[in-house]
Order: C-alpha cells, then structure tokens, then sequence
C-alpha cells in the first residue's frame, strides 16, 4: 500500500492526464520578496532561510541551466519525459511583467516542458501576472498558481512577519480560480501559538473560500532565522513526528476528495537544519502517514461532508 492509494496526489493527477510521470524541476528565478527588500519589511518570515527550498544558493544559473541540469539528474534515476518548471524560491511573481514572462518563456522553451507551478505569496499577485497565467493555461500548458497562505489567522501572520493576511489570500484565490487557474494553497502546521484548533480552522478557511490543492507542511527550525532564536532560548517547541503524523491524518480525512495534495510534508537538509530532526527525513514521514490512514482504515474525504455541513452551518 502507498500512500497515493489513500490520497489525492499531483503526481497521480499528472500520471492520468498524460499517460506517464511528470516530474517538477525547482527554479530559483532570483526573485526576492516583499518582506525583504523593505517594501513591507525586512528580513523575511522569522522562518524563512530560503536555503531550505532553494536548489541553487544565493547566485542562481539561468533558468534555462537550471532546466538543463534538473532534468539530467531526474532522469538519472528514471526515465522521464514531461517536466513541471516549478518557479520555487522566493517569490515568483513579484517583477515586472515583462521580466516574468520573459523567465517563464525560458523555462517553456524546451518541448518536454509541459507547465508551470509558480510559487509565490498572496499580496504579490497582480490581475496583470493572472492573465499571463490564463494566457498558458489557454495554450495548453499545465498551469499551478501555488499561495503560500501558511495560517488563516492573522495574528499568527504577524507574529512570524508574514506581511499579509487572510484576506489578500481570499482575494487573490478567488481572482485567479475566476480565470481558470488552479490554486494550491500551503498550509504550515505547528507555527508558534497555533494548535490542532487552528490548523483544522485554517484548512475550513482555505476551503470555503474555494481551492483546488494543498500543501501540507510541518514548520522546521533552520539556522540563520529568528525562529532558531526563539527555538535556543526555549521560546518555541517543534513538533513531533507522531504529532504531525497524527494531525496530516486529521486534515487529510478532513479533506474532499477532489482536492489535489501536492505535498504533505516538508524537509530540509541537514546542513541547515536545526530542529526537529525528523524533519529530515522525508520518506519516514510520508510512511507514518501513510501506516496511520491505513491503522484507521481511513483515506482522503472520510470526514468531509462533516466539514462541509460545518462551514455551510457557519455561513
């Protein structure tokens, strides 16, 4: 049993639509971020050092290097044929148009690149960056608009700097889903305060107000960041594994059926990782959940109508 027989993944959603496995290639555009340059802050997410989702430190190659060099090493280990350029690091709409299309035309260049997932944050994604997106999609490409939400509450949004709230998160999703783009929403699990009460209201919040994936992630502790500052004065406590396995769970039961989970949990290298340790360890986790839905005899959207009648019952 793998866990994609239990859940609603991307990579399964791929499979179908094209007759065979499609693989993302990550891309670090050189983008920066709002939160960094001083246009809303700086110094970023009190967890973010991007070094743990960045595949090509702080000088990135081309894009078009980096599609050259991802694709080498995927297909050292299989044989694909179809890739996803994945605009990963920062955040990846917030240029000028013309920078952006010209970044996403490199990376569309090759034949065997079928799409785009664009990862980006809420308050950065302009109508005009939307109709580029819709202009792909309406050229056949596999298009992903990927927000980085994190927590519907607002209070938590400030305390770790985010810079934005739920309410440019709801505006952008609905914008976007207006146009046809699907939106993958992330979703940080154990941010400082929060509680099992908190990730299953933010999952509500993500929900009614309409999404089409998910990304499911626990928070680690990596160095250079202001959250390993309060992780060495014991100011914050990770969780762990069991925990996050058992809340996964939680969400992914919670979860309707339709909805594609692009990712349920995250790592980062050891290099840069401080805490928990587990969160290294990417197939360890992926199994726990896997293992914990079938000790529940449970799967994706058992207990969605549930969540369903609650948010109508809320409305």
């Amino acid at each position: 049993m793998v866990l994609s027989d239990r859940i609603h993944t991307y990579g399964q959603l791929l499979l179908r639509r094209h007759g065979e496995r499609v693989h993302k290639i990550a891309l670090n555009a050189g983008l920066t971020c709002p939160n960094r340059d001083g246009s809303k802050g700086i110094g970023g997410c009190t967890f973010c050092n991007n070094d743990s989702f960045n595949p090509n430190g702080h000088r990135p190659p081309t894009v078009q290097e980096q599609m050259d060099s991802g694709r080498r090493a995927i297909q050292r280990c299989t044989r694909a044929n179809k890739f996803i350029a994945y605009f990963q690091a920062y955040t990846n709409t917030y240029a000028k148009i013309e920078r952006l299309r010209a970044m996403y035309e490199e990376a569309l260049a090759a034949p065997d690149v079928i799409g785009l997932a664009i990862g980006t944050r809420p308050d950065c994604v302009p109508p005009e960056v939307l109709d580029l997106l819709a202009e792909y999609q309406e050229r056949g490409y596999e298009v992903v608009l990927e927000l980085g939400l994190q927590s519907a509450f607002d209070e938590t949004l400030k305390r770790v700097n985010r810079g934005h709230g739920l309410a440019e998160y709801i505006a952008t999703a609905a914008a976007a889903r207006q146009r046809g783009i699907p939106v993958c929403a992330h979703l940080i699990v154990g941010l400082p305060g929060e509680t099992e009460t908190h990730y299953h209201a933010s999952l509500d919040a993500v929900l009614e107000h309409g999404v089409d994936g998910l990304k499911l992630h626990p928070l680690h502790v990596v160095k250079h960041t202001l959250l390993a500052q309060e992780w060495r004065r014991g100011e914050y406590q990770p969780l762990s594994q069991e925990d996050y396995t058992r809340i996964a769970a939680d969400l992914i039961e919670r979860t309707p059926e339709d909805i594609v989970f692009h990712r349920v949990t995250g790592t980062a290298s050891r290099d840069i990782l401080l805490a928990p340790d587990w969160c290294s360890k990417k197939w360890a986790v992926l199994n726990g959940i896997e293992q914990e839905l079938r000790r529940r005899d449970s799967r994706q959207g058992i207990y969605a109508a549930a969540t369903e009648e609650r948010l109508r019952h809320v409305a």
